[in-house]
């Protein structure tokens, strides 16, 4: 970290429990040349990798349908969230990981990605950076059920549909997961399902 701006003073844990929870205090240089103390809190759970996975042929995508309990206790009525294939690093890097996790979560075993983008989702109050994939799938790459890990207890649904309907599914509010929304808004910008 090499910002003159910025001067790390006091980092605390408030929460080592599922992800860890840090409280921060710094000095940070306005434009105005004067030095302010801010105190903000950082949740570190570390980086991740999402992917669409597409057929161009059939015109359809890979979608995940899973209860997520943030989204249930904001307003979510039944916690489900139509997304695209995730998940966090841990120790791989991030095409490994997004390979191993489309086979555990989609039943589709990839070898070939392309990475497209990074993101920080949520700036503000989350560390993380999402590395973001597009890959073809075709039926011959299906190798099991998907639905996560059962040690894991996701619980995920696999959805085949049709690129026209999963993209309309924004609009719709059907879909409400960010990185899945920039995903669909890629292929289209990009034209992936058309010749």
């Amino acid at each position: 970290m090499n910002n003159e701006r910025i001067k790390i003073k006091k980092t605390e844990i408030l929460s080592d429990n599922w992800y860890v929870l840090n409280k921060v205090t710094y000095d940070y240089l306005n434009k105005k040349g004067n030095w302010e103390t801010h105190v903000r809190e950082a949740y570190d759970r570390g980086n991740g990798a999402t992917i669409l996975l597409y057929n161009k042929e059939r015109s359809t995508v890979i979608l995940t349908n899973q209860f997520r309990l943030p989204t249930y206790v904001n307003g979510n009525e039944t916690g489900m969230m139509i997304e695209a294939c995730a998940g966090l690093l841990d120790k791989d890097n991030a095409e490994d990981c997004i390979k191993k996790e489309t086979a555990e979560e989609t039943g589709y075993r990839i070898s070939k990605v392309r990475k497209i983008f990074e993101a920080y989702m949520s700036p503000g109050s989350v560390t993380e950076i999402v590395h973001f994939f597009v890959a073809e799938y075709d039926n011959t790459m299906k190798v099991s059920e998907g639905g996560g890990l059962k040690d894991e207890q996701e619980n995920i649904e696999v959805l085949e549909l049709d690129f026209e309907a999963a993209f309309n599914m924004i609009e719709s509010g059907t879909i409400k997961d960010g990185k899945t929304m920039m995903l669909l808004q890629y292929a289209k910008i990009h034209q992936l399902l058309s010749d």
